[in-house]
């Protein structure tokens, strides 16, 4: 069996949600056997986080709410057969009366809270994934709407929960059984406690969904349909000559996910690392192209690494003092008292004297860091053995990813030579022991210059690029 995961801009219109079901009916032809998980239609949860900010101002949210409704009932119309319209219209009605009701008690308590959030962001799925059921009844056969609050069971940290993976894989193994023979259409993105009450995965969590899907039923294959031909070798808004990677592993994937490119969820791989269940990034306005294959093993040939991500606003902290010197728990410390203010550190670095450690953190997370600094070493700060903390922001990180860097001799020093020859000043460096990514921070504004020197030195390399220029006064023109 194969899961197929189809991403908002994949079933965003009627047009591309045609084309999906031409996909899944193709993969019927060659005798496979499919689940399909879904997102919102492309836009969806955006609108719906909107509505929720004006509810809690007080704001009128029926005229968006309207249409919402509305896209969702143009596609019934020009999808479906008129003998199959009451029944999907009737699902949809029934989910927007309750998103009103819930709109109504926002904007009376003036409040939302993260668990009611998460229920308000449900609908997006909900919505698409019983209209997507009725559809793939109609063209594919046997059909059957799955929510994925009665499979996928978290705990309560409304947001980003997280999964109890056994009872979710005794849940899911227990409905295919049950519905064997059909095509489950699930819900991406959404789950809920053992209580009942529903939460999210995060923003991306429908990939998430796939993986823990697929590895449950021990898939063949989870392919991930969105609106890219795969990995690209760098973000192809920044480098022009980028182009897509046939494979990765699944540790080049996280790391190239994690330093920015958005396209696939990091936790993702972990349900299909587990299993062994390889991944496919596919293209939906483009299935002729072969995607990316994510697996145990990196691709061989071509350049040492795979790929060059990034990250375009960070900032960086330093903490320094003769206070630190020696001192043992002294990490530990600082980073207990960031986790407790729920700071997501990036990369660290740390003065081999032991004077001084820099780490990158995003520009939100600024605030609450410096409160878990002053807070956790107040005695410190005020007898002058550690200094304020130093804030640099408009930073950005440039990673270069790849399992073939492990012990190549001059990689570093070619990367700090394009760099240098483009004029471009590194700030910090770090490089974990497994020598799987090499991590700078640059100057935002030098970003796009230090992208591009790179993936030319790196991946076109010898050819290269010169930009010549004409100036002078009179006729030189």
């Amino acid at each position: 069996m194969k899961v197929m995961k189809f991403g908002g801009s994949s079933v965003g219109s009627a047009e591309a949600i045609a084309r999906v079901l031409e996909l899944v009916a193709r993969q019927q032809q060659e005798g496979n056997s499919l689940a399909l998980v879904c997102s919102a239609m492309s836009g969806v949860t955006d609108g719906l986080l909107r509505m929720l900010a004006a509810a809690v101002a007080g704001q009128p949210v029926q005229e968006e709410l309207n249409q919402l409704q509305n896209r969702h009932y143009a596609v019934v119309r020009e999808l479906l057969e008129v003998k199959r319209h009451n029944p999907a219209l009737l699902s949809l009605k029934i989910y927007f009366n309750e998103l009103e009701a819930l709109f109504a008690g926002i904007q009376a308590l003036g409040e939302v809270s993260a668990r009611t959030s998460d229920r308000v962001l449900s609908y997006g799925e909900l919505c698409s994934n019983v209209l997507m059921a009725h559809l793939v009844d109609q063209q594919c056969g046997r059909g059957v709407f799955a929510d994925a609050r009665q499979l996928i069971k978290t705990n309560a940290q409304y947001g980003k929960a997280l999964v109890n993976p056994g009872l979710s894989r005794q849940l899911i193994r227990s409905f295919f059984l049950q519905h064997a023979g059909s095509i489950p259409v699930i819900t991406g993105f959404i789950a809920a406690t053992e209580g009942g009450d529903t939460t999210t995965l995060g923003r991306g969590g429908s990939d998430y969904t796939a993986a823990l899907i697929g590895a449950a039923i021990e898939a063949e294959e989870i392919q991930i349909w969105t609106d890219v031909d795969g990995f690209m070798t760098a973000d192809p808004r920044l480098v022009k000559k980028a182009f897509s990677l046939d494979q990765l592993s699944y540790n080049e994937a996280i790391e190239l996910s994690y330093f920015g490119a958005k396209v696939i969820y990091p936790p993702t791989m972990l349900p299909a690392i587990d299993k062994g269940i390889p991944i496919r990034i596919k293209n939906t306005f483009n299935p002729a192209c072969a995607g990316t294959l994510i697996g145990p093993t990196s691709g061989t040939g071509g350049s040492l690494i795979r790929g060059i991500s990034s990250i375009a606003e960070i900032s960086l902290l330093n903490v320094q003092g003769s206070g630190m010197v020696g001192q043992a728990g002294f990490s530990g410390r600082l980073f207990s008292a960031l986790a407790r203010k729920e700071v997501n550190v990036v990369l660290i670095t740390q003065a081999s004297s032991e004077h001084s450690i820099t780490f990158a953190i995003r520009p939100q997370d600024v605030a609450p860091a410096r409160q878990a600094i002053e807070g956790e070493f107040e005695f410190e700060l005020l007898s002058g053995k550690l200094d304020a903390p130093q804030l640099q922001e408009g930073c950005s990180i440039v990673a270069a990813v790849g399992e073939n860097m492990k012990q190549a001799r001059g990689l570093a020093g070619k990367l700090f030579s394009a760099l240098g020859r483009s004029g471009v000043n590194i700030i910090a460096i770090a490089q974990g022991s497994s020598e799987l990514n090499i991590s700078l921070v640059i100057r935002q504004e030098d970003l796009r210059k230090a992208l591009n020197s790179v993936h030319d030195s790196l991946f076109l390399s010898p050819v290269k690029t010169l930009h010549v220029f004409c100036c002078g006064t009179g006729t030189i023109g």
